[in-house]
């Protein structure tokens, strides 16, 4: 189990209604907090095909769309589901405590 001081308070979860996407900084990094029907998942701000900002793009479930030319990623694990992505995203470890949304500060490697 990660560290309780690895974390970071990134958003309340009142900010991020279902189905949405908020973008908020950590440790200088956009993050991506992402809401699935209650259940929130960190991704990089960074489409892995060229650099697009991900929190701009739309939220279908468990996918993300850049939205400058639709590569998608799974936000569980950052695995990219179709071209022109090849490569994963970076996904950091999220906690819900209360009514905030906790974010561990170091991403974990890229599947």
């Amino acid at each position: 189990m990660a560290n309780e001081n690895d974390f970071v308070k990134a958003a309340s979860t009142a900010d991020i209604p279902d189905g949405q996407v908020k973008v908020v900084e950590l440790d200088g990094e956009a993050i991506a907090l992402c809401n699935v029907s209650g259940s929130f998942f960190a991704v990089a701000d960074l489409c892995s095909h060229d650099d697009g900002p991900l929190g701009e793009g739309e939220l279908d479930h468990f996918e993300i769309e850049c939205p400058r030319h639709g590569a998608r990623f799974d936000v569980r694990n950052g695995k990219a589901l179709c071209l022109p992505a090849v490569r994963p995203i970076p996904t950091y470890d999220v906690e819900v405590r209360g009514d905030d949304v906790w974010v561990r500060s170091k991403a974990r490697s890229a599947t």
